[in-house]
């Protein structure tokens, strides 16, 4: 004997439409500031480029910036460990440990002798001046 079964198409669509609305996606967890892409701004001037990257809680030492013609490179590790204490028992305790990188290509090749850094406030600046274009020469070919 033939069973007939019955095909609802806007029953699904509805259901999966409103799967898990209420629920949490997995994505949603709140990440630590450390494990988001840092925020850079890089603006040329007329010799040089000056790149700022706020890095809010990396200590000096663990920034590492490096310069290969034009192609700037910054990275970091980054160490966040706090715990919560409450008469000598431990109710919370979070670490994070990782690490940052961006790079970026520049327009034109960086001076990497005359390049400059400084590091304040959770803010890296980097003072790139540009290399002196080389003067085309023309070859007399006898």
């Amino acid at each position: 004997m033939a069973q007939l079964i019955r095909n609802e198409p806007f029953d699904d669509l509805i259901s999966n439409l409103f799967q898990g609305f209420l629920v949490r996606p997995v994505g949603a967890t709140p990440q630590p500031a450390a494990a988001r892409p840092f925020s850079v701004e890089v603006s040329e001037e007329d010799k040089a480029y000056v790149l700022h990257a706020e890095l809010p809680g990396v200590a000096r030492d663990d920034i590492h910036v490096s310069i290969d013609g034009n192609e700037v490179t910054i990275s970091a590790e980054v160490r966040n460990q706090r715990e919560e204490r409450k008469e000598g028992r431990v109710l919370r305790s979070e670490r994070y440990y990782g690490k940052l990188y961006r790079a970026f290509q520049l327009g034109d090749a960086i001076d990497e002798s005359a390049s400059e850094a400084k590091y304040a406030d959770g803010v890296l600046e980097l003072r790139l001046p540009k290399k002196a274009a080389s003067s085309a020469r023309r070859i007399e070919i006898r």
